[in-house]
């Protein structure tokens, strides 16, 4: 009697399921051995310090991150909340004497927007960029006396854009948030000393 078993139950495959399979091999594969990368420390202290004639240095984080779409914030190596903090731990020092230097965070966010992409033939051989990462910071640094009474302050605002290619693997993602973080940072130390100077000039050490 002719053997009637279907090749893929004899253990054989043959024609486009061996080539679907043998991709998905390939992919699984390049997922598994992606080595990890290691980012720079993303750190101030290396920038001549703010130095205040005051008792203390404090941070208020009044932002709450949503931990859910379009926030994804969290999902950053370093999210801004903390680089924020860096910035605060690094550049503010206090000379002594009576009251408080504040920063206080009223937003710290990064919005994720999905991005349209082609359809069709002309999609499939086209790279586009699939998501935009939209990062805000929003703070008020404030003096106040030993009576907690305010004295002065100065209000900062700045926001930055990056995109993400369709085929970016993690280690690439991850590079570009860590790149949006450091770049919106720099916009807020320039824009925020700027203003200190500025406005606060006389409760800075010279």
């Amino acid at each position: 009697m002719p053997n009637k078993i279907p090749a893929l139950a004899r253990g054989r495959l043959t024609g486009k399921p061996v080539l679907a399979l043998m991709a998905l091999f390939l992919l699984v594969g390049c997922v598994a051995t992606l080595p990890s990368q290691r980012l720079p420390e993303l750190s101030y202290g290396y920038l001549q310090p703010l130095v205040f004639n005051v008792g203390s240095v404090d941070m208020v984080m009044d932002y709450k991150a949503p931990m859910a779409a379009p926030n994804v914030e969290h999902l950053f190596p370093v999210p801004p909340a903390t680089a924020l903090r860096r910035w605060v731990d690094g550049r503010l020092k206090a000379n002594g004497g009576d009251g408080v230097v504040r920063l206080i965070v009223t937003d710290a966010s990064v919005v994720e927007t999905m991005l349209p992409l082609q359809k069709g033939l002309k999609g499939v051989f086209t790279k586009e960029q699939s998501e935009r990462y939209q990062a805000r910071i929003e703070a008020t640094l404030e003096i106040r006396d030993g009576a907690g009474r305010r004295q002065g302050f100065v209000r900062v605002n700045v926001e930055r854009t990056t995109t993400v290619r369709e085929d970016a693997n993690v280690n690439e993602r991850d590079l570009a948030r860590f790149r949006l973080t450091e770049k919106i940072m720099k916009d807020f130390d320039a824009e925020i000393e700027k203003n200190i100077r500025r406005t606060l000039r006389k409760w800075l050490v010279s």
